[in-house]
């Protein structure tokens, strides 16, 4: 977008947010419609589907076995990988990975990790030698605001989704199958910031004119797991504390509808 035509949008957008209005209609802190589809891939461990608004997100999960990490004998070992195709934007290059999908990857990954959301010690065959490999695959197929959010969700629960094979000591599959060992539901929650005013669930057209954006993961009992400072705007101390406010009590709704989908599968 030019930059005159960039200033003449984000000009319209702060007249209508003076109003307590978005260009789509939304309130300042209404979610897009959110569908979850839960066990969509049927070669991967694990998948979902998670649509927000027009913003489509597959995410897969595969397990295998492998040496640990030197400094994490006793942990098995996860890995988020996203992947922007050209199809779901213009925008988006084909290519090694670029350094929206790397952080993309990133704050998924950090998310899912500092939430405890695994049990990392019971991915271990044996203890210095042998663990589970957890891979996560995230792809975009449209993208139109909110990568962060969408990417979060589809990936948590892919992850409770997921089935993997009993092994016996030496790391052989069996025929047996049993879920991962998840404990927590992180979940993601992006707000922008376009001049005064707070937006949560960005659309592509508030992504491009916003100042700056933030992403706080909270985890079942409201503690904050990760937060992700994007873009080169600034955001005040009490603007903070309000959206951490709002991202606990919009984390717990969206838990909510992930537990009655996880209650389903069981």
């Amino acid at each position: 977008m030019s930059s005159v035509l960039s200033d003449i949008k984000k000009d319209y957008m702060v007249s209508l947010l003076k109003n307590g209005k978005r260009e789509d209609g939304r309130g300042l802190n209404d979610m897009r419609d959110l569908k979850i589809d839960i066990g969509i891939v049927n070669k991967a461990e694990g998948s979902c589907y998670v649509q927000i608004g027009d913003t489509k997100v597959i995410a897969g999960v595969k397990c295998e076995t492998g040496t640990p990490f030197p400094d994490t004998p006793n942990q098995g070992v996860f890995t988020t990988n996203a992947e922007l195709i050209p199809m779901a934007s213009p925008d988006f290059e084909a290519g090694p990975p670029r350094e929206d999908s790397i952080e993309l990857a990133r704050v998924v990954d950090r998310g899912i990790r500092e939430s405890g959301a695994i049990d990392f010690e019971k991915l271990v065959i044996k203890e210095g030698e042998l663990v589970r490999v957890l891979f996560v695959d995230i792809h975009i197929m449209d993208y139109n605001g909110n990568l962060f959010d969408a990417a979060g969700i589809a990936a948590i629960a892919a992850l409770y989704n997921a089935k993997i094979p009993v092994l016996d000591e030496e790391g052989n599959k069996t025929e047996e199958q049993i879920p991962l060992p998840m404990r927590k539901i992180p979940v993601p929650c992006t707000y922008v910031k376009i001049a005064d005013s707070l937006l949560y669930d960005p659309s592509f057209e508030e992504e491009s004119v916003m100042d700056s954006r933030i992403t706080v993961t909270t985890e079942d009992k409201g503690n904050i797991a990760a937060m992700q400072k994007g873009d080169v705007g600034s955001f005040k101390k009490e603007e903070i504390l309000e959206i951490v406010r709002r991202s606990k009590a919009r984390g717990d709704e969206i838990r909510s509808i992930l537990n009655e989908k996880f209650s389903d599968m069981r």
